[in-house]
């Protein structure tokens, strides 16, 4: 990489930073405004059945054929094990990701805009041996579908 387009990405970089942290002193931009919602207590939760109920206000979820848990069946590596949740139904409204068996079994919780697809792909972290949790909010109901998905080494602190 040459020293002009460097400077290049410096200057770019350094005047996106400056637009912010203007607009963040002149108060056209709060905290609140710039992080995304945090559902601290959802994801403190040790217990999967409390942290449903505090994230999406019901503890239990029936299983659904409509639902797909894309994992690998072994993990090499817990700390990285990439997983898809994908929902073939109408009104997803959101998306949530549980191993149970991790110390903090919410993973990520995907709220879907209206008419969204229910897809996410992320990776996620597992301490050990267990399954994958895909719950499926839609039309006001709890949905959910897992997969087993053995680690050989674990990902949390394993």
């Amino acid at each position: 990489m040459s020293i002009d387009i460097k400077r290049r990405l410096f200057l770019k970089g350094s005047v996106a930073a400056s637009a912010v942290g203007a607009a963040i002193g002149a108060g056209m931009l709060t905290p609140g405004q710039v992080l995304a919602a945090w559902p601290k207590e959802a994801f403190d939760n040790k217990d999967m059945a409390g942290s449903m109920e505090t994230l999406l206000g019901m503890s239990s979820a029936e299983e659904s054929g409509e639902i797909e848990v894309k994992a690998p069946e072994i993990a090499e590596n817990g700390a990285v094990v990439p997983v898809t949740i994908s929902a073939d139904m109408d009104g997803v409204e959101s998306i949530a990701i549980y191993a149970p068996n991790n110390p903090s079994p919410l993973i990520a919780n995907f709220v879907m805009g209206a008419g969204a697809m229910g897809y996410c792909q992320t990776r996620i972290k597992m301490g050990k041996t267990g399954d994958v949790v895909g719950v499926v909010k839609a039309g006001g109901k709890l949905y959910k579908a897992a997969k087993e998905v053995k680690v050989t080494i674990g990902g949390c602190g394993g």
